[in-house]
């Protein structure tokens, strides 16, 4: 593979000289169109053996380009906060929004190869890992961010003189480390798992591009070019996309829906889901409701303290239908916890910083420090629901969401996140009941909009959403408790019930 990046490729200084200025302009060029035109992201990412120019080549970008609008990060071994969280974490909270570019110099590629090197990763171990990166890609490029990835390449013995050079100059004699001589002597080793790690993720939607390092100027000329070329091709022919994400829940209100084919309708209120299965004449009786409710919130606060302890975090998500009671549910939860280490996060309009983002963006930059709860009162399940059903995300978009959604959670799992999703399920007789209350009750009016009364008329298309949701995203290691919420007193305590057995489970297993 990377025979044709030792051939020893160079580039005159005198052809040189004479390109960059035409080249910089056009760079300067498709970096305001992309800006102006807010779409897309681009990510361009710099692997490759040490020496072979990643940071020079990323610091003449900066030069050459305007920096205000380029973002770049670099990343090391993970800080105290970043290993309190999942791993894609750090890199999700660096995305450059649309409309900017971003370099990234040792990001999500280097960890894997480098504990494959070391053979701390079996090579199956190395393929999931492989797997793992390339659905995240897929899950931005399908948003629309564009990406290019460089390795950057020297064979062994330009390797070992670039190194040489380096350490002898006193300007970078710091850039040269032993760690860099160590990885040296396991050149091999590196190329076989750079071998395998390039055939694995150089898709149609985010390939790599084999660069030859050994000559700067040849070096430069074609990072920067496959760059203009790529970014121009990109803008040209356009990506179908508006740029700006998808309304969430409070920006459907007000909207109006798009009618449903006469058919699709009939063949939604023609099939039971699995909402229809529940038995609503569940309850329980006041005298009862306090003395469970006082005795679940003691238990949840001992789980709770404990998990702080032993650096559990919980998340718990919130939906359900306009009335069903999630508001009061919460509060009973966030009753028995040390308010210091909860928060609930109501999802409300993306700010413009978040609209510039993939929609998954907002959701990853609220995930807390190991020990806390976040509550998320609605959720990313938006974009399979409201968005869905109101015709702002399109059936491409929320159809490859469950998948995106997910990978998300098999991510947050394997972190040791608990992770508790529930749907708060009233009849649709029961939300009426709900609705005639509040326009009665003075405190309660501002709850209901004309939006809650116009949903209503589509409870049969959001019911079809709501259980083809269940059904592909109840997951074994991140299922849905359905809560029966026509009684709120059975609702509530269902609710303080399954945290507490899940959080039980998952400490005993710790």
């Amino acid at each position: 593979m990377f025979e044709a990046a030792e051939l020893g490729r160079k580039v005159s200084s005198a052809e040189y000289k004479s390109r960059v200025p035409a080249l910089r302009e056009e760079l300067l060029g498709v970096q305001d169109r992309l800006r102006d035109a807010r779409q897309p992201s681009v990510i361009i990412l710099f692997g490759g053996v040490d020496g072979a120019g990643k940071s020079e080549s990323v610091n003449l970008l900066n030069e050459w380009m305007d920096p205000r609008w380029l973002l770049t990060r670099a990343y090391g071994q993970p800080s105290d906060e970043e290993r309190e969280r999942p791993e894609y974490w750090r890199f999700w909270r660096d995305l450059p929004p649309k409309g900017r570019i971003g370099f990234f110099l040792s990001a999500w590629y280097s960890r894997p190869l480098v504990d494959r090197v070391h053979r701390r990763l079996s090579r199956a171990e190395f393929g999931a890992r492989l797997d793992e990166i390339v659905d995240f890609e897929r899950g931005l490029t399908d948003d629309g961010a564009l990406i290019l990835k460089f390795w950057m390449h020297l064979d062994k013995q330009s390797q070992k003189d670039r190194l040489k050079k380096l350490q002898k100059d006193a300007l970078t004699r710091w850039r040269v480390t032993q760690e860099q001589w160590d990885n040296w002597k396991l050149y091999g080793r590196f190329i076989d798992a750079a071998e395998e790690m390039i055939t694995r993720t150089s898709l149609a939607n985010a390939p790599w591009t084999i660069v030859e390092g050994a000559d700067e100027h040849y070096r430069t000329l074609t990072v920067a070019t496959s760059i203009r070329d790529a970014i121009h091709k990109r803008l040209g022919e356009g990506t179908g996309n508006s740029g700006a994400a998808p309304p969430s829940i409070a920006q459907a209100k007000g909207r109006k829906a798009p009618a449903l084919p006469k058919t699709r309708r009939s063949k939604i209120l023609s099939q039971p889901t699995i909402l229809s299965k529940l038995d609503m004449s569940q309850r329980v009786d006041q005298t009862k409701y306090r003395t469970k409710l006082e005795q679940l919130q003691g238990q949840l606060n001992t789980l709770h303290r404990k998990a702080q302890r032993r650096g559990v975090s919980i998340i718990l998500v919130f939906e359900g239908w306009d009335a069903a009671g999630k508001g009061g549910a919460i509060r009973r939860l966030t009753a028995a916890i040390d308010a210091r280490a909860c928060q609930v996060i109501p999802i409300a309009a993306p700010t413009e910083e978040e609209r510039a983002q993939h929609y998954l963006w907002r959701f990853w930059r609220h995930l807390a420090r190991r020990g806390r709860v976040t509550i998320f009162d609605r959720s990313w399940y938006g974009r399979v629901l409201v968005e869905r059903v109101e015709g702002f995300a399109s059936p491409q978009e929320w159809t490859r969401a469950y998948a995106e959604i997910n990978q998300f959670e098999t991510q947050l799992v394997a972190h040791g996140v608990v992770l508790v999703k529930y749907w708060i399920h009233i009849s649709k007789g029961e939300q009426l009941k709900r609705f005639r209350a509040r326009e009665h009750a003075v405190y309660k009016r501002w709850k209901l909009t004309d939006e809650d009364w116009r949903n209503r008329k589509q409870w049969d298309t959001y019911e079809q959403a709501v259980n083809d949701m269940i059904e592909r995203t109840s997951t074994r290691q991140a299922p849905w408790t359905l809560i029966e919420a026509n009684d709120k007193y059975f609702a509530r305590l269902k609710v303080l019930t399954t945290v507490c057995n899940r959080l039980e489970s998952h400490l005993r297993s710790y």
